[in-house]
């Protein structure tokens, strides 16, 4: 699946708009560490890897800003701990 991340700067959000649904991940910038403190797939798009796909994507942007990404929700927590290997992603 091929998605175009939005970053919403207004919201503070990382976006796919998919259809008339849109999976987000929330942020606050904190002195160049991106603290991610929401993943949310609409039930419509649920149990297809999007949300580790939107994530993967947003922790690629987070490094192109030579910034670092803090895990603030469950479920990048949990990512975190499944992939060891993306630690010089997060602070």
């Amino acid at each position: 699946m091929s998605n175009r991340l939005i970053h919403n700067e207004d919201e503070c959000k990382y976006e796919y708009h998919i259809d008339d649904h849109i999976a987000y991940i929330t942020y606050d910038d904190q002195d160049g560490n991106m603290h991610l403190t929401e993943t949310q797939v609409p039930d419509a798009l649920a149990g297809k890897g999007l949300a580790k796909t939107l994530l993967e994507d947003v922790l690629e942007e987070i490094r192109k800003a030579n910034k670092k990404a803090v895990a603030k929700c469950s479920y990048i927590v949990k990512y975190q701990e499944k992939n060891p290997e993306k630690s010089d992603l997060f602070a």
